[in-house]
């Protein structure tokens, strides 16, 4: 497994090579600036990037994790519904920044065998909590068949053309259903319309 670590800081770079290092599956081709990640990933041509968090402006990410390498991330953070839309862009797998040696390299692995990595402490960051106006007991939540398949495509991060392309239905049709998720679950965004599903046990990543 070809491996390239990309943080900002020397100090964080040089633990992680060291880490990656133990590992005799693990060929380490080199570390950068996440500044020079972009080109570093054309040169060098890993399967998988260990990244850190910090130093990535939010607005890059998306496009970095559809470069091509699978990448997997440290991070500090504890939004679990950006945390959960960056699985959905392209993340592959998601550890905090202080992840033992053993779960960056068993992250490192899943990933190359198809699997995506949610470490259980951020998992928890998961625990979306429904706003205080509307008491959970109220909320309306029994989705329609329809509305769960389109839910669970949305955890896909389909598009609305291509979850009414999958449906053979209209994009009319999809917002309309998009629109009646968010009503019922009391939610703004794609991201907290898929954590909630993903609490309900509508969705398994």
């Amino acid at each position: 497994m070809r491996v390239l670590v990309a943080a900002d800081s020397p100090v964080v770079r040089a633990g992680l090579e060291a880490v990656l290092a133990q590992s005799p599956s693990i060929d380490l081709v080199g570390s950068t600036d996440p500044s020079a990640l972009p080109v570093r990933v054309h040169e060098l041509e890993p399967d998988v990037v260990l990244l850190g968090q910090r130093g990535i402006p939010e607005e890059s990410l998306e496009a970095l994790f559809t470069s091509g390498p699978l990448f997997v991330l440290l991070t500090e953070r504890e939004d679990g519904a950006r945390i959960l839309g960056e699985l959905h862009s392209g993340l592959r797998a998601a550890l905090p920044h202080d992840a033992a040696a053993h779960e960056i390299v068993a992250a490192i692995q899943a990933v190359m065998e198809g699997l995506v990595v949610l470490h259980p402490v951020l998992v928890l960051s998961l625990q979306i909590a429904e706003p205080s106006a509307t008491p959970a007991a109220e909320l309306d939540v029994s989705l329609t068949p329809r509305e769960i398949e389109v839910l669970r495509m949305l955890a896909e991060g389909l598009a609305n053309k291509n979850i009414a392309w999958k449906l053979g239905i209209s994009e009319h049709t999809v917002k309309f259903h998009i629109a009646s998720i968010f009503s019922k679950l009391n939610v703004s965004s794609r991201a907290e319309a898929v954590a909630i599903g993903m609490r309900r046990g509508l969705i398994l990543l």
